[in-house]
């Protein structure tokens, strides 16, 4: 019964939010394309491009919680209606850049727009699926991000040669990569079922099951779950599990919202071949995410899982650090990349296992708004070491550095809270 059920609910909502978040990270890293024609026709430092990228996690910051708050009050589905739709229209109105004030006030705007949708689905997955199963279906889930970068690259990469109507590529590339957030913005409102109990594709042996166990899992949960969401968010684990997450933010950003600009510097090709190039990180990352979290879920391990992962990513960087060439720096990149990738699978297992009801809310929210402030750190420490020496070395290290940190850090929090799940 659990296989049959879990298999149901992978095959008839993980393609729907699959879709969904390609969407959303699509639209959050298109930019890193856009920037190879906005440097010279705006005048943009990479310094300014730096800040710009990352500051849409400052939005993130502060209206994540909130977002995912009201999610709780109104429901998945209408809330992330809203969120697809305001997000989608704040993608297009990116043609109107014009410097880098408009640069950054629209990149806040669209952080802050998106900021609900990823915990919202992840607590949204937790209510589908049970903690057994929820570490691959998060991996799956995940693997939309570098799936984005698969589709997108090379479409946005020949989106630049696009000209006309007085726009340039890069206006282009903005205004027709965010018309489907608005559009499925309108589907979700239709089609998605916020709670078990709606799901008419389960048999009544099925919804039974899955209801027994959900119900039974709130049940365990530990004290966190009864505790006041003032002292979820404050509580020295949400903190720890942030700074873990914190490593895969900045890794996962630092490395994609930089992507095409490394590989155009070692390489010097076309907009269209450096998004062709660009394609093989997240392809492989892919893979990897997949494969850490079937492994995480097979044996019930989420600690070293995560922490290995980490390990791993820094390795990567480092080997990119100090590559002095198109080959050795993308396969590097690629590593680090990967395996940053790799820990959310299990990390997000581990960090959901103790958590129930509103509480759950508030702590996912809490944790992916105080980490994804590595996705400003990542994009923005590159930048800084560019404009001080033109090379990506020493941000990569501090790269390295600070996922190598989250890995030490998730042996030490996974210890403390156990990390198999029953």
């Amino acid at each position: 019964m659990e296989a049959a059920t879990v298999s149901r609910l992978m095959w008839r909502l993980m393609p729907f939010l699959f879709l969904l978040y390609i969407v959303a990270y699509l639209d959050r890293i298109n930019v890193s394309f856009g920037v190879l024609q906005m440097r010279s026709q705006l005048g943009l430092s990479d310094r300014v491009y730096g800040r710009a990228a990352g500051i849409f996690f400052a939005g993130y910051f502060f209206f994540q919680l909130p977002s995912n708050l009201i999610l709780e009050k109104v429901g998945v589905r209408r809330w992330i209606s809203v969120l697809m739709i305001t997000w989608g229209v704040i993608s297009c109105l990116m043609v109107f850049i014009r410097g880098p004030l408009s640069f950054y006030a629209m990149r806040f705007l669209l952080g802050a727009a998106e900021a609900g949708f990823f915990p919202g689905i992840i607590l949204y997955m937790k209510r589908w699926f049970p903690a057994k199963a929820r570490a691959r279906a998060v991996a799956w889930f995940m693997t939309a991000n570098p799936l984005a970068g698969v589709v997108g690259s090379p479409i946005s990469g020949t989106l630049l040669n696009l000209h006309g109507a007085s726009l340039s590529g890069w206006q282009w590339m903005f205004l027709i990569e965010g018309l489907p957030a608005m559009i499925l913005g309108a589907v979700v409102f239709w089609t998605l079922a916020d709670k078990p109990e709606e799901a008419t594709f389960l048999t009544t042996d099925e919804r039974s099951w899955l209801l027994g166990e959900l119900k039974l899992e709130q049940q365990q949960s530990s004290e966190i779950s009864a505790s006041s969401i003032g002292r979820v968010i404050f509580s020295g684990r949400i903190w720890m599990l942030s700074l873990v997450y914190f490593g895969v933010s900045t890794t996962m950003y630092g490395v994609t919202l930089w992507l095409p600009s490394v590989i155009q510097a070692f390489s010097g090709l076309s907009y269209f071949w450096t998004g062709m190039i660009a394609v093989a990180p997240f392809l492989i990352t892919v893979v990897g995410m997949v494969l850490i979290g079937i492994s995480s879920d097979r044996i019930g391990e989420r600690r070293w899982h995560t922490a290995i992962s980490a390990f791993t990513a820094a390795a990567g960087l480092v080997a990119a650090a100090y590559g002095n060439s198109t080959l050795v720096v993308v396969a590097g990149l690629s590593l680090g990349l990967t395996f940053a990738e790799g820990m959310c699978g299990p990390f997000w297992a581990m960090a959901t296992s103790s958590m129930g009801g509103l509480s759950a809310a508030a702590g996912i929210a809490a944790i992916n708004s105080l980490a994804n402030l590595g996705g400003y750190f990542g994009p923005d420490i590159i930048g800084v070491f560019r404009t001080a020496n033109g090379g990506f070395r020493g941000g990569l290290l501090a790269i390295a550095a600070t996922v190598a940190l989250s890995g030490l850090t998730a042996l030490i929090v996974g210890r403390r809270t156990g990390d198999v799940q029953r």
